[in-house]
Formats: C-alpha cells, sequence, structure tokens
C-alpha cells in the first residue's frame, strides 16, 4: 500500500507505473488547459505531483481524469488514486467520498479491497484519543468488519483485524475513562453501570481485569457484598496473575470476605459462564 498504509502498494498505482515507464517519458507542458489532454496525461501530471508530495493537487488532476474522462478505464484508477490522495493529505471527507464512490462504480474489481481499506482507515486514522466522539470509532469498526468479511483473502484483511482490535479495545477505554470518573466522585451505581458494559460487552479487551476490580470497588462501598465477591472470584478465575486480582483479594479479605461467586445477580450468571467456557 502507499502512505501511511503498511504492506504492498495498490494493484492500480504498480499497474500504472509499468504504463507510464513505456510511454517514452514524454513531459506535458504545465500551460496546456486539461481539456487539451488526454486522460493518461493529465493522470501523469498527478502522479508527478505524488512525488512532490503535494497531495491536494495531485488528487486536484486524478479528479480531472474522472471528470473529463468518465468512463475510461483511466477514470477507474484515477478515482482509487484519488481515494489515496485525499487520505494522504488527511482530507478524510474527501478520502471516504473517493473511496465510497469506487466502491459504489467497481465493486468487483481488484481494487474494491483496498477502497474499502481506504474507507475504513478514514475513520480509524482519526481516533487518536479517548475523549473524542465514539461516533467514529463505530464507524470504523463496521468499515473494518467489511474489509474484514468482504475480502478475508485480501492483504489488508489482516491489517484491518489488527486495527478492529485496537478500535474495539479503544470504546472500552472510554467506557472505563467515564467510569472511574464517576467512581471517584462516588456516584456508584453510575460507575457500576460503565464497569459493567466493559465486563459484558468488552470482555475480550485489556480493561476487562480493572473494571472487575473497579466493581469490587464500587460494590463494597455500596455493601454490596455478594456482588463485590463474585467479581473477584471471575478476577481470580480469568485474571489472577494481574495486580487488580491483587487489589481486589486485599479488599475483600480485609473485610473477612472470600473471593466466590454468592447471590443471585448478575455476575453470578457471567461467573457461571466462565466455568463453563462460553465467556473469556
Amino acid at each position: 500500500m502507499f502512505g501511511p498504509i503498511s504492506g504492498g502498494k495498490s494493484a492500480a498505482f504498480l499497474v500504472t507505473l509499468a504504463m507510464l515507464a513505456g510511454c517514452g517519458g514524454g513531459t506535458v507542458s504545465r500551460d496546456a488547459p486539461l481539456d487539451s489532454l488526454s486522460a493518461e496525461e493529465i493522470y501523469q501530471r498527478a502522479e508527478l505531483e505524488l512525488e512532490k508530495e503535494d497531495e491536494e493537487e495531485a488528487a486536484r488532476y486524478f479528479s480531472e481524469v474522472e471528470r473529463l474522462y468518465p468512463y475510461s478505464d483511466w477514470a477507474k484508477r484515477a478515482l482509487i488514486m484519488q481515494a489515496f490522495a485525499y487520505h494522504r493529505d488527511r482530507d478524510y471527507e474527501s478520502a471516504r467520498s473517493a473511496a465510497q464512490r469506487y466502491l459504489d462504480f467497481y465493486p468487483m474489481e481488484e481494487d474494491a479491497a483496498y477502497a474499502q481499506y481506504l474507507l475504513a482507515l478514514s475513520y480509524y486514522d482519526q481516533i487518536d484519543d479517548v475523549g473524542r466522539d465514539q461516533g467514529l470509532t463505530f464507524q470504523a469498526l463496521q468499515a473494518l468488519r467489511a474489509v474484514i468479511e468482504n475480502y478475508p483473502d485480501s492483504e489488508y484483511a489482516r491489517s484491518a483485524v489488527l486495527k478492529f482490535d485496537l478500535a474495539f479495545d479503544h470504546l472500552a477505554a472510554k467506557e472505563m475513562e467515564i467510569g472511574r470518573y464517576y467512581l471517584k466522585r462516588k456516584h456508584y451505581p453510575a460507575a457500576i453501570n460503565r464497569f459493567r458494559v466493559v465486563v459484558e460487552e468488552f470482555q475480550t479487551t485489556t480493561h476487562t481485569p480493572e473494571a472487575l476490580h473497579r466493581l469490587v470497588e464500587a460494590y463494597l462501598s455500596l455493601g454490596l457484598e455478594d456482588e463485590a465477591r463474585t467479581a473477584g472470584a471471575i478476577l481470580g478465575y480469568n485474571y489472577r496473575s494481574t495486580e487488580w486480582y491483587q487489589d481486589s483479594y486485599a479488599l475483600l479479605t480485609g473485610r473477612g470476605l472470600t473471593l466466590e461467586a454468592a447471590g443471585d445477580n448478575w455476575l453470578t450468571t457471567v461467573y457461571r459462564q466462565v466455568i463453563r467456557g462460553e465467556w473469556l
């Protein structure tokens, strides 16, 4: 792939370079009006702008190929390159638009997988901290899932899986951030609701052990010992080597409580699933 994307280069880009290499190296005057140039000549201008790292100008030339020669093979190649240029220029909205047009017009072409991957990256690359609107994260997850499910044998599938896991972890981090905020201010029911989301919906992320420990803290603060003991039991079953288990063990045993499932609550249901191996 190109630029910020690791891996091999796009098929469209490689084919284009090969064709340009065979053109004889002729130069086109920059003063010539675009509508007097061939699709290949305009495309060549766009490639030169990319080499100079002027992605905005490159995208403009690629779009002109699409506009002036809408049904040509060059227009098809220019459209995927337009999406790439916009993405490298961090114009994510325009990158999404171009990538989506490619998918709409050429869903069966080889570069459709790359277009879907660029579409996903245009969301994913805007996830830079847990304080941002999580709508982008959900959209990134949906677009990455489309790469994984629709193009499982493509060179982009593995990268999409890794990014999907990171984006999923990002959502859990946001829930944890809000839960800690409520816990610190002794808004225990609100904190419990956030940590419960992590345990039930984001259990495969790195945040689950801490979420269970925070549930122990919150439930003990409310005097709900059965729930606290059960959360501790789940920690002991799956995360005994973590610092969160050690902290929960100290809290519970310090009050003369054991770490075992007790009572009838949502955590005892989770505990039974853990024992049966249906929840990890």
